[in-house]
């Protein structure tokens, strides 16, 4: 069952199609960035929703630094893309052992309750 140039062709076209760009990254990186900043100024009373929106921004990082260093065929993107996933695992887990030990103290995680710690 020998395919004909044609059918190869069709085929070579189809999966071109599906093929994804690195246009389709960065937009899927921007919007990631924006609800990234959105989460920061829109809600900025609860210390949990600003790391998320923390970690929000470091993926879109992530994402632009994958898709460049794919489109370039360079790793130096995706070595860097795994150092600052690094950084973000321990961004998070001392972040939210901060958060877990204030709320025991003060019983709120609110960021304006957090503002009486200054001495």
């Amino acid at each position: 069952m020998g395919m004909t140039t044609a059918t190869m062709t069709t085929r070579m076209e189809a999966i071109d199609m599906l093929a994804v760009g690195l246009g389709q990254y960065l937009a899927v990186s921007a919007i990631l960035l924006v609800l990234g900043i959105f989460g920061i100024f829109m809600n900025r009373k609860n210390v949990i929703v600003i790391l998320m929106s923390v970690e929000l921004i470091l993926l879109s990082v992530n994402l632009n630094l994958v898709a460049f260093s794919s489109a370039l065929g360079d790793l130096a993107g995706q070595v860097l893309a795994m150092f600052v996933l690094t950084v973000a695992a321990a961004e998070a887990a001392i972040g939210l052992a901060i958060v877990v030990i204030y709320f025991r103290n003060r019983g709120s995680i609110e960021v304006e309750d957090v503002n009486l710690m200054k001495g």
